[in-house]
This record gives C-alpha cells, structure tokens and sequence, in this order.
C-alpha cells in the first residue's frame, strides 16, 4: 500500500502466488501490494526486506582523498598505528594548506577506521573468569574524586579501604585517615574477615607497599603481611604491575560505590558530619544496600568460607618515644603534647590507622587522634590541658611559644587573645589568657567559658578572671566538720583525786 514499506511475509506471499501461476495483478491484489509494487519486487536489482544489497564496484563521487590516502597517509600508518585521525587530518591540512575541505575530516575517520579493522595490530582479549565461593578475596584503596566531605566544617582528607569477596560481591568499606599504610590494611581486612564470618582461600592486592617488597624483582611478602596471611591460613596473591583489570572484580566496584555514596550525599542534603564515625557510619549504610543486592550469592558463599582464629592479630605498628623536655612526643612529623608528669620517661606507641596509643611498661597511660602531616610539611595535635599546670607558673612563656596558636582550643579562645593582644599590656595579656585556660582546665567548661568571655566582649567589656571564676568556678566550703570543744573546771579534777575507789554495781 502506498506509504507503506514492503515487507518480509508480503514479499514472500507475492512471490509465492507468481510461483503458482497467479498474474502480477492478482499475486499483488492477495499480498496487498499494488501492481507497480510487484513489478518492481520482480526486478532483478531490487533487495528483499531484510536482505544485503549487492557490493558496488563503483564510486557515486569521486575520493577526496585519493592524492594522499595510499601515497603518505596508509605509510604512516603502518609504521605507526597509533596514530590517530585528529593527528592524521592535522597533518594533511599543515601540508596542504586550503586544499581540503572540513567535511574531508569525517571521511578520514572512517577510512582509517577501516583501515585498522583490515591490517591493524591485534588488540588484547579479555578473557572472563569462572569464580568459585570462598575462593578469593580482593582489596584495594580508592578516593572519593571531589572529595566534599568535612567534619565540623573543616575539610576531611581521606581515602576508602574497600573488600570484596569475588564470587558473591560482598563488600567491606572502612574510611581511612592516612595513606596505603599496613595499618590501614590490617585493620581494614580484619574488619572485613570478621563481619563475613570467615576468611578465602586467597587474598588478592595489587602492588600495595604494605603487603609487597616492590624494590625486588620476585614476589616478596613483606614481613608483617606475611605473618598476618599465616595467622589466618590465607594465600596472598597481587595482580601484575600495571594492569588493574587484573583486579576488576574490586576495580569496578569502586564506581559502583562512590557513584552510591555521591547519591546518598544529594539525598542527606549535606556532606558535613559531626565526627568521623559518624562518617563511617553513613559509608556502612551505603554497603548495607550493596551487601542486601547480593545477600543470596553471599549465602551460598559463606559455608565455602575458612573458620576464623580466636583472636584478630595485631593491626598496629610499634614504635619506642621519648618524652621531651617541651612535654611532647614525635611521630611521622607530627607534634603531640602528653601530660607533663611523662617527661622524660620512654613510652611505648602503637600506631593505629585512626589512632595512638601510649603505654608504660604494660600500662595504657593515653590515646591520642592520629594526625597525618601535609605531603613535604609538619603538623601539632596540642591539648592545652597537658601543660597548663606549668604554663599557669610562668605565664610569659605563652607569647612566644612555638605553639602557641595551637594552645587555644577553639575559635572563641583565638578572638579573646587577638583581642587582649590588642587592648591590654603584653605582660598582662598573656597573664590574662592563661589564667582564662587554667580555669577551663580545672572547671571542665572550656565552651562555656569562651562564650561567656565573648558575650561580654560584645555587650560592654572583658569580663575579669574573678568574675570568670565566680561565675564557672565559685568556691565551695572545704567540707570539713565544725568541731565545738567544752572547757571544764578545774576544780572537777580534785573532786576526782578524793575518790578512793569505783563501787561496781
């Protein structure tokens, strides 16, 4: 019918009617073409629907590219495949300059399209893996790119340990604070082993420098992962250098992950979080839906997995301090004030991801924030209550302090002294702002203190250390009894010194 493309079952019914003896007419009547339809369903150029038309021989226009195709470009070509067309059609047009129009480019491309599919070099094949439950287990590092998180408003440097067992897509994330450390591996595999309920055969890294030597030719397993991958009867495998599709089941993952992590953030509404776990807890929920996709897959991997040890093996690294005259420790270019009664006594740290621990012989003494300092740079994790007491004796040394800025504890503290700074004599601003911390330490209400200081620094004037005293810190009876003694006369005695006996009744 006009306006209607032929199609397969009428050409066939056509063509079978003519077969049979029927007219063109009544042949194109029964199939519901017209008559001129099945004459030209006849001819011997016309293609079926659905067929191939037959290969031209001839060119409809002529090449604009037959000067230079098989003369200069098909040469580079072949000593160069690499060569792309962008660089190809630059080329052409530097050497024949106003000779070839800008439709010539898409020609270009697909002649050399063509071309490569002909005579180009092979291209490596990707062959896909059969994986069996329990068999292996990947992890690797990845970042959040842009990262937008922050904590308390201030920007959050990090990166996610991620796991995945290969045959169910169960997946572990633990947010790291500092690099591709051996700590933030050890505990975020252990992590990872211990909420799955047991451990693969195999676990597969890349070329991390916790677990490999990677300044030896061989496959070395540095000394702490070897002992970890015994401890839990794992076999420790890593990818080829340089060839991270190697690892695809983890590789991939990563996308999926921070594409659901990126849609959780718009969903929230912010990407600003009160404190790090926090921030772990809302990657945890983010792999709880992943975890959910896969759960049945994971159900049948699990009997497939190795029981666990007793206990998890240490995830930290040992590291002796000692602690200055200055009442602080050193550790990866970072400052750390202590209590002030440790100087001079050698301590033991262990060196979390997230955290230090101090220890003296077998005592835990402290645990400090872990702090990581800028790449070529230096930093302080200082808390004004370890040295107030003898700051508090000698209040001139705080104007000079190295680390002075980093003594005030928050944003109020750091107004108060610009503003003490600036109004009162050196002498008594410093005698001023360490008395105001002193009496932070011993109340306990640094933030109250701070904001009470501000709020009359706004209304009239700065508030008087008695006033701030009185108000936070007011004194109290020492709660010790008040004893009233009774005199006797003298004259009680003497009667005492007649009585020749006691009369027991």
């Amino acid at each position: 019918m006009p306006g209607f493309p032929t199609n397969t079952q009428q050409y066939r019914l056509y063509m079978k009617l003519r077969e049979a003896g029927l007219t063109q007419v009544s042949a194109a009547v029964k199939a519901g073409l017209s008559e001129r339809t099945g004459r030209r369903l006849e001819q011997p150029s016309h293609v079926p629907p659905g067929g191939q038309p037959a290969p031209r021989s001839w060119r409809t226009r002529t090449d604009p590219l037959a000067g230079v195709w098989e003369s200069e470009l098909v040469p580079l070509l072949q000593d160069n495949p690499e060569l792309l067309p962008k660089t190809l059609w630059e080329y052409v047009c530097q050497r024949y300059p106003d000779q070839y129009d800008s439709k010539v480019e898409r020609t270009l491309q697909r002649r050399i399209k063509a071309w490569k599919l002909q005579h180009g070099k092979p291209l490596e094949v990707m062959f896909l893996q059969h994986h069996e439950p329990g068999q292996q287990g990947i992890s690797d590092f990845t970042q959040l790119k842009p990262n937008g998180i922050t904590l308390k408003g201030e920007a959050f440097a990090h990166r996610f340990y991620h796991y995945r067992l290969v045959y169910s897509g169960w997946c572990h994330v633990k947010v790291i604070c500092g690099g591709e450390s051996y700590e933030a591996l050890a505990t975020g595999l252990q992590d990872a082993w211990w909420r799955s309920g047991g451990t693969p055969r195999e676990h597969r890294t890349d070329s991390l420098s916790a677990a490999y030597n990677n300044l030896v030719e061989e496959q070395t397993l540095t000394r702490r992962y070897a002992a970890l991958c015994r401890h839990y009867h794992v076999k420790a495998s890593r990818n080829n250098k340089g060839v991270a599709h190697e690892n695809g089941a983890v590789e991939a993952a990563h996308g999926h992950f921070k594409r659901r992590v990126a849609q959780a953030l718009l969903l929230r509404g912010s990407a600003d979080f009160d404190a790090l776990a926090d921030y772990q807890a809302f990657v945890d929920q983010v792999v709880l839906v992943i975890n959910k996709a896969c759960r049945t897959r994971f159900e049948e991997e699990k009997p497939h997995l190795r029981p666990l040890p007793r206990q998890r093996t240490n995830d930290y690294a040992e590291h002796p301090v000692m602690v200055s005259s200055s009442s602080t420790i050193r550790f990866k270019r970072i400052t750390y004030t202590v209590p002030s009664q440790w100087v001079g006594t050698p301590l033991l740290l262990l060196a979390y991801d997230e955290r230090l621990e101090l220890y003296h012989s077998t005592v835990h003494l402290l645990t400090l924030p872990r702090l990581y300092a800028p790449k070529g740079g230096n930093g302080r994790c200082v808390n004004y209550r370890h040295v107030i007491d003898s700051l508090v004796r000698k209040p001139q040394a705080f104007r000079c302090s190295q680390i002075r800025d980093d003594l005030l504890p928050n944003a109020d503290y750091k107004a108060i002294w610009a503003q003490v700074d600036a109004t009162l004599p050196p002498t008594e601003a410093s005698r001023y702002l360490v008395k105001l911390l002193y009496l932070a330490a011993q109340s306990g209400q640094e933030l109250a203190i701070g904001q009470f200081v501000m709020q009359h620094l706004h209304s009239s004037a700065l508030p008087s250390i008695a006033q701030c005293r009185e108000r936070f810190a007011p004194e109290t009876p020492s709660g010790v009894p008040l004893i009233q003694s009774h005199t006797v006369p003298l004259a009680a005695y003497d009667a005492l010194l007649g009585v020749t006996g006691v009369a027991h009744g």
